[in-house]
């Protein structure tokens, strides 16, 4: 099987790098920047001149791009992917974007006998790297299947959700309710740290109690409680993931009153300077809007009683 990976940002990379590792004929090219297209040339990837390029050298195209406009340029640009698709072919696309502009690409590789799976991820960077993400296909059973070894590559949880279209639904949904959480708790700690609370407790605590979220150890350690907003997702990427289940509801005639709340939160730390870092900066704008910088407070608790250390 020889593939074509078109998309190497922070997750897509690692997860190329995956693909050759594993010992696939890989094929890819340079969108932004060459760095990360060396490396996994360096690898023994190939590096072609275009989209269309990589269709036509592969059996497999992968694409995990920012959103659906790059994800439509990739395909219908000019030097596309369309152009160098041909019967048989197969497109896994792993962008979190709308279900709609996926089901135009469907459409469209169909024409041309072609085959989609929809295939976004969860898990971050560092589940890119070591092979530990969860993969949410859209699609046929038996196409899912086939290409089950090259998906194993990347993800330890393949979950067939529906038809495609399916797993873009179910990745939103998980974004929006990740993005709700990780606001929650900036906000619900820096009234505990007002109030006189230990963050380092309030979390030692909590986790073992009902307010509990999977999104504390994801962002807890390593982040909000050293102040280190180095991105394993960007907030500004979150901010777009909200935004396409804003879009979501809007087109189905869905209330998301807290949703839509919180895409404003996330727009306004976007808007103060932090798109590009973590998008767990966005609970430490929150939870600066009372006063409180969590990495702070933990440094000086620990200053005030040795022990703790």
């Amino acid at each position: 099987m020889k593939v074509g990976f078109i998309g190497l940002g922070a997750m897509g990379a690692p997860m190329a790098q995956r693909v050759v590792s594993a010992g696939f004929e890989t094929f890819t090219t340079i969108h932004k920047c060459c760095e990360p297209a060396d490396a996994l040339a360096r690898m023994g990837a190939t590096i072609l001149t275009s989209p269309a390029a990589v269709s036509e050298a592969s059996d497999v195209i992968i694409t995990i791009l920012p959103a659906d406009a790059e994800l439509t340029e990739t395909v219908f640009g000019p030097h596309g992917l369309l152009e160098g698709f041909s019967p048989g072919k197969i497109l896994i696309d792993m962008t979190t974007c709308t279900a709609t502009t996926l089901r135009e690409v469907e459409q469209a590789l169909s024409a041309v006998q072609g085959r989609v799976l929809d295939a976004p991820v969860s898990g971050g960077t560092a589940g890119a790297a070591n092979g530990g993400l969860t993969i949410m296909v859209g699609g046929d059973l038996n196409l899912l299947e086939y290409c089950r070894p090259l998906l194993a590559t990347m993800g330890s949880r393949i979950v067939h959700v529906g038809p495609v279209g399916q797993g873009k639904v179910v990745k939103i949904i998980n974004q929006m309710m990740a993005a709700a959480n990780l606001l929650m708790i900036g906000e619900a700690f820096a009234l505990g740290v007002r109030c006189g609370a230990d963050p380092t407790i309030l979390y030692d605590v909590i986790k073992d109690s009902s307010g509990y979220s999977r999104m504390m150890d994801s962002r807890l350690p390593g982040f909000l409680l050293e102040g280190a907003f180095q991105p394993g997702f960007k907030l500004d990427l979150m901010k777009k993931d909200v935004n396409l289940a804003l879009d979501s509801a809007r087109a189905q005639r869905v209330p998301v009153l807290l949703t839509s709340t919180v895409s404003q939160i996330f727009s306004a730390a976007s808007g103060a300077g932090k798109g590009d870092a973590d998008f767990s900066a966005a609970a430490q704008y929150l939870a600066g809007l009372a006063g409180v910088e969590l990495h702070k407070v933990q440094k000086e608790t620990s200053a005030a009683n040795p022990s703790s250390k």
